[in-house]
């Protein structure tokens, strides 16, 4: 079956057993008598609720997302987490409920009976279409192809795994070779199809749907480049585990029965959290305006006292998708900075910095009229800094994936900006795209959360470029 198919099912299994486990809790507490109740609660409207409750809680802790091969006991332990931490929300709600409202009957401890009929009927429905689906993938149904980049040991033994487990619902139907030499090779009867050079022709002609990747530690670049040509293209990429260190962090483990294997660049922020983040920047915008605008007037007036020009600074920056937009910013720096050097990097104390300009970057009040960008939403207050049209260009040439930061909208602040000082050199742009990669991988309202937290203890302490 089909993602999305896959999805539905999903969505029909936990509709149900949701449902039916709150009546199930209901008739327990209201028809049997077995506890004294303050009040009957009408059914429906609690049904409702509670159910759209649970839903939020799964969406957001990714129990909708399409795993590969995840096992069964991954699924009840998932479920078990996010029912423990929707419980006691539950909980602490009845308890503040109680001391608002003044109650001395409490029904709270009964939300624990609920508990545990919730992960008996929620936790079968979920064995129940996990081992359905398994059942359809080893009759045939719904099978994805993929290739092994490579023809070694490793991969051989990758390709085993995959043969002696159908649930994976995965088939083999050809090698990559990683140049001429292993054209003429074959395993199990799975030949050698094409090389890397080809690997996109690959993709399209046999309808590839995973590309596993079982390369040496001392091919780091070629998996770069086997990883930048699946870009674009509608395929997950795997890494065989033992080169995890390669990339950084910049991926996701999956175990599949007797191996494991290593998630790149898997599906990003769900559309729920998307437009969430989209609404959290609007609201955010309109309040730092008015938080600011004390700092923000006074920025201007010492900007315009310490040097001539203007007080704001506009220049191109590549946006999502390649967008080309203005952005805003109060001007640090002397008039015509670039004039004689063409466009380069700022440096450990530049000359071309003004005085109140070095202030401004310390506390990065520079950074506050691009609340500006973010209302029009060319930008997000979290997200991979926007850079100039010329380094891009000049960068995706030099640096495989760097143009993998345009997938998402640009940020004020972002991970690489927490963990990492202002771009002065190549080696420090390689740097922060390694912890751009790692955003984008990992992106969710709870890591905007935790960076914004970090960018605010980065301008209370004044840390950041002169450190």
């Amino acid at each position: 079956m089909n993602k999305r198919t896959e999805k539905f099912l999903i969505l029909v299994t936990d509709f149900i057993t949701v449902n039916l486990a709150w009546m199930i809790f209901f008739y327990l507490r209201v028809q049997t008598g077995w506890f004294e109740l303050i009040a009957q609660p009408d059914i429906i409207l609690s049904m409702v609720a509670i159910y759209f409750y649970w839903i939020l809680i799964f969406t957001f802790v990714g129990m909708y997302r399409t795993w590969f091969a995840q096992s069964r006991f991954d699924e009840l332990s998932t479920l078990f987490k996010a029912s423990f931490v929707g419980i006691f929300i539950l909980f602490f709600l009845v308890i503040f409920d109680d001391y608002t409202t003044g109650n001395t009957t409490s029904i709270r401890f009964y939300i624990f009976l609920y508990w545990g009929i919730f992960l008996f009927v929620v936790g079968s429905g979920r064995l129940f279409i996990r081992s359905f689906q398994r059942r359809l993938l080893i009759k045939g149904i719904g099978r994805r192809n993929a290739v092994i980049i490579g023809f070694n040991s490793k991969a051989n033994e990758v390709h085993n795994s995959v043969f002696k487990f159908r649930e994976l619902g995965v088939d083999i139907v050809g090698y990559i070779g990683v140049n001429e030499t292993e054209l003429n090779n074959s395993y199990k009867n799975v030949s050698v199809v094409d090389t890397i050079t080809n690997l996109e022709k690959v993709i399209d002609q046999l309808s590839i749907n995973y590309v596993i990747i079982s390369l040496g530690r001392h091919e780091e670049d070629i998996i770069m480049e086997v990883i930048s040509r699946c870009e674009g293209k509608n395929v997950e990429i795997k890494i065989v585990p033992d080169l995890y260190d390669i990339i950084s962090g910049q991926a996701k483990i999956s175990q599949s029965y007797s191996f494991s294997l290593i998630d790149v660049m898997p599906e990003l922020m769900p559309e729920w959290e998307k437009k969430i983040k989209r609404l959290m920047d609007i609201i955010l915008s309109f309040l730092l305006i008015v938080i600011t605008s004390p700092a923000t007037i006074l920025t201007a007036i010492l900007i315009k006292i310490d040097s001539k020009g203007h007080v704001f600074y506009k220049q191109d920056r590549v946006g999502m998708n390649g967008k080309i937009f203005k952005i805003v910013k109060f001007r640090t720096m002397i008039t015509d900075a670039e004039k004689h050097t063409g466009p380069v990097w700022s440096t450990k104390d530049d000359p071309r910095i003004t005085k109140v300009g070095k202030l401004a970057r310390k506390f990065r009040l520079d950074e506050i009229p691009q609340v500006f960008n973010i209302l029009k939403g060319d930008m997000s207050f979290v997200g991979p800094r926007p850079e100039r049209l010329y380094f891009i260009e000049k960068l995706s040439h030099e640096i495989p994936l760097y143009k993998r930061r345009l997938k998402v909208r640009p940020g004020i602040t972002g991970w690489a900006q927490v963990k990492h000082k202002y771009d002065e050199s190549i080696e420090d742009v390689k740097v922060k795209l390694r912890y751009d990669l790692f955003y984008i991988e990992n992106m969710s309202l709870r890591m905007d959360f935790k960076i914004l937290f970090r960018t605010i203890f980065v301008v209370l302490f004044g840390k950041g470029h002169y450190d």
